[in-house]
């Protein structure tokens, strides 16, 4: 790609005021990074759970506004890891915000009290004399008082520029955080085409997608004990496509929860999974899933390189 494929010069073939820049997204699980990204870009790039530590590595949505495009880096959650696993993602969470221009901190304000994995967070960036925009998100379920006061306590840490008040869900004001990345981001030729939402692999989208699915259906026993891999796409000249996936569990009891009595969760699964690649794509999807046990896939290093993790973080 060169750059006369990537910069949009404007009306007089001017491309000096364009800017362009790297945005983390970083905050502890389910701040509601993901919601946000997805209303930032416009589009869904990053699934979205009840679990905490849905998102397992970054992800990258692509907005413009104004004269700028923002690349966002959806990262998982930042916390305490105690598996392998865990650290994997809280290192790659941390290698995303280290790599950016721009780090925004999204914290829900529902929460009663700064939790020790936001601490960690900010210690982590006062560590590295970094400084970061603080985005207070859910304000629309959280009284003024409070939240002025909440602002006031994380103000007074020293390691925020700016604070924005928010609501991923609702988009109360995503905008003005846009507006200001919008001049934040360093001048500079766009990367990607005004058109792409994301430059993760759609074969990776998808298995995100059936991935979320599964959470969505299943109980809470199952954290982290499955991941989505996509083994095939198949183009069919109709337009349509056919893709297949398997889900790695870790027992067969894990496997047969997937599968659900007479397999109609696996059925519901594949439905939904479906019907989301089809609107996404928009064509036809056949759509294959496999359930497989692989007792100790969060220890192979394969399946760390499909998710992007380094498996010795």
């Amino acid at each position: 790609m060169t750059d006369q494929d990537t910069q949009q010069p404007d009306e007089n073939g001017n491309v000096s005021d364009m800017r362009c820049g790297f945005i983390a997204l970083i905050g502890a699980p389910n701040a509601g990074k993901s919601t946000l990204m997805n209303r930032m870009v416009g589009g869904k790039v990053s699934i979205v759970t009840h679990k905490v530590q849905t998102t397992r590595s970054q992800i990258r949505g692509i907005a413009i506004h104004e004269k700028s495009q923002l690349i966002f880096v959806d990262t998982p959650g930042i916390f305490l890891p105690k598996k392998r696993l865990e650290r994997a993602m809280v290192s790659s969470a941390w290698k995303g915000a280290g790599d950016a221009e721009i780090v925004v901190v999204l914290h829900d304000a529902c929460r009663k009290k700064i939790g020790e994995d936001t601490r960690a967070i900010i210690a982590g960036l006062q560590k590295q004399e970094r400084q970061a925009i603080l985005a207070l998100n859910k304000i629309d379920s959280i009284k003024p008082e409070k939240l002025l006061a909440l602002a006031q306590e994380f103000m007074a840490m020293g390691v925020f520029s700016e604070i924005f008040m928010i609501s991923a869900q609702e988009g109360d004001g995503v905008n003005d955080l846009m507006d200001h990345l919008a001049k934040e981001v360093p001048a500079g030729i766009w990367l990607y085409p005004e058109d792409q939402l994301s430059d993760h692999p759609m074969r990776s989208i998808a298995a995100e997608v059936t991935r979320e699915k599964l959470f969505l259906n299943l109980h809470d026993e199952l954290p982290y004990n499955l991941t989505v891999e996509t083994d095939s796409w198949e183009d069919f000249d109709d337009g349509s496509v056919k893709i297949s996936q398997t889900i790695y569990v870790q027992r067969d009891i894990h496997k047969a929860m997937c599968l659900g009595k007479g397999g109609r969760t696996i059925k519901l699964v594949r439905s939904k999974s479906q019907k989301d690649l089809e609107e996404s794509l928009e064509r036809k999807v056949h759509l294959f899933l496999y359930v497989k046990v692989r007792e100790k896939w969060a220890d192979d290093p394969a399946r760390y390189r499909e998710m992007g993790l380094d498996f010795d973080s």
